[in-house]
């Protein structure tokens, strides 16, 4: 306890100092893996993936990600276990959040699309384990996120295989596939604005005090997603054939049709990655102001400032400005070639089964699921349409980011513990 009243202020700040730093790392790697498919497909900039990151991931962790988010992780230290020494949990939390940012940094210099939730879990439980003990670890729950490891990317796929094919049945193998791309494209628009709707009301709105029922918020979503419709059809419109770019492909002028819903993909993704993951991204700082605030006091939850939903936002968008080019790369354009209306479905697929873990609760993997939803894409044209070696190399990625998080916090966690003592 005299730890933190004594150097509480300085906590706060390294908090905050490697709390920005981690949502650099957020920015650079998991919001570009949302951003990704939009800009590898050709159908938004960078420029324009960052204007629309820095609106809806923020509005997404503000309207959709909750005021309260918990301090002991998602429930993975036991808090009994450290209830007598609470500094040991801000050095935990501090450790975490820099050898999650470490991470973040090496992967997005690399390109490698990496899990932020992993990470920063990895990290969670090395600093638990070395620091205070194996028992302080709720292996359940850890079991059950690596399980999402292979459910994740699955789910995603399967949903990106089936929009596809839908898309071929109804759009691409018809006589006239211009004119059934501008009537079937509202129905696709309504698809993202019902289920970015699903994803707020299903998270719940209490901290805005708004409830809905199941019911209330199927109807809620409806209209949204006819309102989403409406503006998307005024959108596809004006969209005319291009004689010239279909002679050297086919379904071109299909194609610049899909582009404009695309842009409503983008913002969907965006904003159901901020209500899934920027919240949790920032928890550990949150974490350790609350601690510091409460005077050592240990509790189940904090609730997040705004200001540190701030922070966590300006870093993320500073993260996608200045690095998050490469990750796009990679998910946007390595993994297999993209076109707006194989775009639309991966990011929609991502969208879809990001809404689908919000319902069920299972601690799933934007990165998965995105990188998921884009093989699912390539599949529809066969094995060979992707890029075996670069899914290896992301594999790979992923099932180091756990003992590497971990590790890493474990080596901080011990030198601020000699720091501070």
């Amino acid at each position: 306890m005299e730890i933190i009243s004594e150097w509480g202020f300085l906590f706060i700040g390294m908090a905050v100092v490697f709390g920005l730093y981690m949502s650099w790392g957020i920015g650079a790697n998991d919001v570009a893996n949302a951003m990704g498919v939009s800009v590898g497909s050709g159908a938004i900039t960078v420029k324009q993936a960052i204007i629309i990151a820095a609106i809806f991931e923020f509005a997404g962790a503000f309207i959709a990600g909750g005021s309260v988010t918990s301090t002991i992780r998602k429930g993975i230290i036991d808090p009994a276990s450290i209830a007598g020494s609470p500094e040991l949990l801000v050095y935990g939390m501090l450790a975490a959040l820099l050898a999650a940012g470490i991470w973040l940094m090496v992967a997005s210099t690399r390109g490698w699309p990496v899990s932020t939730t992993h990470t920063i879990v990895g990290a969670i439980v090395g600093f638990a384990v070395a620091g205070i003990g194996v028992d302080a670890v709720n292996w359940g729950k850890l079991g059950s996120i690596v399980a999402s490891w292979i459910v994740s990317p699955l789910i995603g796929g399967v949903i990106a295989l089936l929009l596809m094919m839908s898309i071929r049945k109804l759009i691409l193998n018809t006589e006239n596939p211009f004119d059934k791309a501008k009537a079937w494209g509202p129905v696709y628009i309504f698809l993202v604005g019902w289920i970015v709707s699903l994803v707020t009301l299903f998270k719940g709105l209490k901290h805005l005090n708004l409830e809905f029922s199941g019911l209330e918020s199927f109807v809620v979503a409806t209209v949204f997603g006819l309102i989403v419709a409406f503006i998307g059809k005024i959108m596809i419109n004006r969209i005319k054939v291009d004689a010239n770019a279909d002679r050297d492909y086919h379904y071109a002028s299909v194609e610049k049709v899909f582009t404009p819903m695309m842009v409503f993909t983008a913002c969907a993704m965006a904003f159901a990655h901020g209500s899934n993951d920027v919240a949790n991204g920032i928890g550990p700082m949150a974490a350790v102001v609350s601690v510091v605030q409460s005077g050592g006091d240990i509790g189940q939850k904090a609730g997040l400032p705004i200001w540190i939903l701030v922070l966590g936002g300006a870093g993320i968008v500073a993260g996608l400005a200045t690095m998050g080019y490469k990750v796009m790369q990679t998910i946007g354009t390595k993994i297999t070639e993209l076109t707006p209306t194989r775009g639309y479905c991966a990011t929609l697929a991502a969208a879809t089964t990001v809404v689908l873990a919000s319902k069920t609760g299972l601690p799933v993997s934007t990165t998965q699921i995105a990188v998921g939803a884009v093989m699912g894409v390539g599949l529809a044209r066969g094995v060979g349409a992707i890029d075996l070696r670069v899914i290896g190399n992301i594999v790979i990625s992923w099932l180091v980011t756990l003992p590497v998080g971990g590790l890493l916090a474990a080596f901080f966690f011990f030198l601020i513990k000699a720091i501070f003592g």
